[in-house]
């Protein structure tokens, strides 16, 4: 059984930065893309990044660009999304998310990380 566990949520004030951690089990993820998305109170989820299997292709949302990296370690099963520069409007919770390489949507999701950000 796939198990995604998400860390490194907290409270941060605007300008500031914060690291996120997803740990991946329960399978061989060779092959999946990995993906944060985000889901702020009152909001629907919304895409934040993904990242492919070998890292060389990553896609961001427009209001994170510049911000936010994606990252992965094949070795240890774990996807990274470094947050730099926080605004109040990052304010959500952060969900971790795979899918196979050849899926349309993603289909595994952890239990997501609060991040709030302070003005």
């Amino acid at each position: 059984q796939v198990q995604l566990v998400e860390s490194g949520g907290g409270l941060v004030q605007a300008g500031g930065s914060l690291r996120l951690s997803c740990a991946a089990s329960g399978r061989t993820f060779t092959g999946y893309v990995m993906g944060w998305f985000r889901q702020a109170p009152g909001k629907e989820r919304e895409f934040v990044a993904r990242i492919t299997w070998t890292g060389g292709s990553t896609d961001y949302a427009d209001s994170v660009k510049g911000r936010f990296t994606i990252s992965r370690d094949n070795a240890k099963n774990t996807v990274l999304l470094e947050m730099i520069d926080l605004k109040p409007d990052d304010t959500a919770v952060y969900y971790c998310a795979a899918r196979q390489f050849f899926a349309a949507e993603f289909n595994y999701w952890g239990q997501g990380t609060q991040v709030t950000v302070s003005s």
